[in-house]
């Protein structure tokens, strides 16, 4: 890798994308999940809906979406160096682009635009687009 930068946007919309990864999963484990847990640090109370494998699995979905931003981020920052081919570059940007964007639309359109993580994942996808 070499120490210029191609894109310093890229390098940004990489950052971004670790830092709402981070904000995500941990305020999903203080606002969702502390009052789903009884026994131990695995949620395991869904009421009288939910069964326990079923607050599992959320909880291991709301992760995994975190797991992605940051490899998301991870490949956009790789990016924002001089040495990654245009091709490769290009075809990642898109996929990163249009990820977020379905993303942002999903959380926004369930929520109202009340959860604030649409914000995050549009700026991610415009960001990367401008760059």
């Amino acid at each position: 890798m070499t120490d210029a930068l191609v894109h310093p946007l890229l390098l940004v919309a990489g950052a971004l994308a670790f830092l709402v990864a981070a904000i995500h999963s941990v305020a999903g484990e203080y606002l969702i999940f502390r009052r789903q847990r009884t026994n131990g640090w695995m949620p395991d109370n869904g009421g009288d809906v939910l069964r326990i494998r079923h607050v599992r699995i959320l909880w291991a979905s709301w992760h995994v979406a975190s797991a992605f931003g940051i490899a998301l981020g991870a490949i956009l920052i790789r990016l924002a160096f001089a040495d990654a081919p245009y091709v490769q570059r290009l075809f990642v940007e898109r996929a990163v682009i249009g990820g977020m964007l379905a993303g942002a639309l999903f959380v926004f359109v369930a929520t109202r635009g009340r959860h604030p993580g649409w914000i995050g994942l549009l700026g991610v996808a415009v960001l990367t687009w401008l760059a």
